[in-house]
């Protein structure tokens, strides 16, 4: 059983929604970054997601582009965020870390390599973008066999055919893009949100986290109420960005918002609780 499959087991025996926070490998220094994983699992996170760096990175709003051209600006690279990885592994043993990112700086490292480095390094997941299941056949095969989970995204507009087609590729757990768009936009319909999880659940029996368009913990909380994952990125990414130059201040105020969205999973997951026929 992987790290993830291990974690969330561990929640749901526990009544308890995964908080899944993004932060982009790199901004506004590597140093920082790991100030911030150490941080944020401290603030309750179950699970990390970790963004690598690239040029274009097509899925993701203006926020998280700032983000990524910082990274970049001071040197990140994929080798950078695995060597984050391993020093961060080497003191949390337990901690899922996923990383989220493009195919481009995968293909020039090539499969192999990248599979053996991130499982080396401590990676238990990872979310490449621009990777349908229809063509990442032997990406996909590589990572299975060195033990690395496959996360897909799944939008709105997903059929039910396409989550059917997911669903037999994807390991872990699935994330579903709550809102049409980039991150960091539109504004989230958790009825319509469950609506979709519920059709989504039909199909899969993983794990469905949810992310774009959480922004605060009231939002998160609502979230908590349907699915098995809060993700939040640009809400915590635009904390980084307004407190840039002051690196040091960094992890102590994510690790502070963080508290704010864990109390509200928490609150969230209570009531359901008590709602529950005895």
């Amino acid at each position: 059983m992987s790290r993830i499959a291990r974690r969330f087991e561990q929640l749901r025996a526990e009544g308890r929604t995964a908080l899944i926070p993004f932060v982009t490998a790199g901004d506004p220094n590597p140093a920082t970054t790991l100030e911030l994983m150490r941080a944020m699992v401290a603030a309750g996170a179950d699970l990390i997601e970790l963004g690598v760096p690239f040029s274009d990175p097509i899925a993701d709003g203006p926020v998280i582009q700032r983000a990524t051209e910082r990274a970049l600006a001071g040197g990140m690279s994929l080798d950078g965020v695995l060597a984050l990885v391993r020093t961060f592994r080497a003191e949390d043993r337990h901690t899922p870390v996923v990383l989220m990112g493009y195919l481009n700086p995968i293909e020039v490292m090539g499969y192999e390599s990248f599979a053996a480095a991130a499982r080396d390094a401590g990676v238990d997941g990872a979310l490449i973008v621009d990777v349908p299941p229809e063509e990442g056949h032997g990406l996909v095969a590589t990572l299975k066999e060195h033990g690395i989970d496959l996360v897909y995204l799944l939008a709105p507009t997903s059929t039910e055919s396409r989550i059917a087609r997911i669903g037999e590729v994807a390991s872990g757990f699935v994330y579903y893009v709550s809102v049409k768009g980039v991150t960091g936009a539109g504004h989230l319909d958790t009825g319509a949100v469950a609506e979709r999880l519920a059709a989504i659940r039909k199909c899969i029996a993983l794990p469905v986290g949810v992310g774009f368009g959480i922004k605060d913990a009231e939002t998160a909380g609502r979230v908590a109420a349907v699915a098995d994952a809060v993700i939040v990125g640009s809400a915590i990414v635009e904390r980084i960005e307004a407190l840039a130059a002051d690196a040091p201040s960094i992890p102590g105020a994510i690790g502070d918002f963080l508290s704010t969205l864990r109390a509200a999973l928490d609150a969230s997951d209570a009531r359901l609780a008590e709602e529950e026929p005895a």
